[in-house]
């Protein structure tokens, strides 16, 4: 058939498909003889589909890595204090699927606030964001009411509203932090308005919601024994001077990478060398006061080591994933020192 239908300047339709030139884009079908047109906005779609993907994971997952080990470390540290006590690992399930059900349910919800650095835009992002909250609000709701039935663990209520002050109290300070980034900083004549500082605002924010994170070793150690006695707080205590100290000396390593020399670093990280020293006299009074094992202090010597270190260590580049990699490393030597301890004082 081909042969026998030619066009207008005698040509086939074949021949002249191959013999002209095709515009950038164009695709033939050599089956059925069609040229067609690759769509020129595939590749932006597809970039933007990406970006709407990344924007949507970023509004419901927790972006603060760090706080998954905050908030499990403890758990772990409770768990395994309390399993040479008793075995009731069913409710510590259902705490732990309570607490990880509730930890995740923040982020979304302070999209959906706007109490966070990420916040809902569209219409769309606002349902997405609902439809998170009422699943994860609806799992932790099924593993609470487990874990309470019939009056069970009745003193999960007011550590639940411990920790609920402790989340909503950070919340209202980072709105204040907020708040207080907007107005530049007063200058003086001459000089560029800066931007004000909320450093501090950040740090007590991340301390405060340490509180509420390292509440569940208290928790899992209750659930497990059925006491909250004093070994459940001074896990507790133990736990909030780790996570705490933790935290700050990451936020220094940060915000002093390119400072070198004992004095400078010093004069920059006082404060984190004040609580390494605070931390140590609170350690020695509970052990002293036999609210602590004494040989529980052995689990915080690496962590000790390694913040007084840093001051008189050689200046080496920073490298943001090999400093994650190392405060797992620590929180896994305080979480197995930390058990340990416990056990063999008893």
């Amino acid at each position: 058939m081909a042969s026998q239908v030619q066009s207008s300047t005698g040509v086939s339709p074949a021949v002249a498909g191959a013999s002209r030139p095709r515009p950038a884009g164009e695709r033939r079908d050599v089956a059925c003889n069609v040229s067609t047109y690759d769509a020129p906005d595939a590749a932006p779609e597809s970039a933007l589909d990406k970006a709407r993907r990344e924007r949507r994971r970023a509004l419901i997952l927790p972006r603060e890595h760090g706080a998954w080990g905050l908030l499990l470390v403890p758990m772990v540290t409770g768990a395994g204090v309390a399993f040479h006590q008793a075995s009731h690992i069913f409710p510590l399930i259902l705490l732990l699927t309570a607490a990880l059900a509730l930890f995740w349910l923040r982020t979304p919800l302070e999209s959906l606030l706007g109490t966070s650095a990420m916040r809902a835009q569209t219409l769309e992002e606002s349902h997405t964001l609902r439809s998170a909250i009422v699943l994860l609000a609806g799992i932790s709701a099924v593993a609470l009411a487990a874990l309470l039935w019939a009056g069970r663990n009745a003193d999960l209520w007011p550590l639940g509203a411990a920790v609920a002050a402790a989340f909503i109290a950070q919340a209202v300070i980072r709105k204040i932090g907020t708040m207080w980034r907007r107005p530049p900083r007063p200058s003086r004549e001459g000089e560029a308005e800066r931007p004000r500082s909320t450093y501090s605002l950040r740090m007590l924010s991340e301390m405060v919601g340490t509180i509420g994170l390292t509440a569940s070793a208290p928790a899992a150690y209750y659930v497990i024994t059925g006491e909250f006695n004093a070994t459940a707080w001074m896990l507790w205590l133990a736990n909030i001077l780790f996570a705490g100290d933790q935290i700050h000396y990451v936020q220094l390593r940060i915000h002093t990478a390119k400072i070198q020399g004992f004095r400078a670093k010093l004069a920059q990280g006082w404060g984190f060398a004040l609580g390494q020293a605070l931390m140590t006299a609170i350690i020695t009074l509970a052990c002293l006061a036999r609210l602590m094992p004494p040989i529980a202090s052995l689990a915080f010597a690496p962590l000790l080591f390694r913040g007084w270190f840093y001051f008189v260590q050689e200046p080496t580049p920073l490298v943001v994933r090999r400093l994650g990699w190392s405060e797992l490393k620590h929180a896994t030597a305080f979480c197995v020192l930390l058990i340990a301890t416990f056990i063999l004082a008893r």
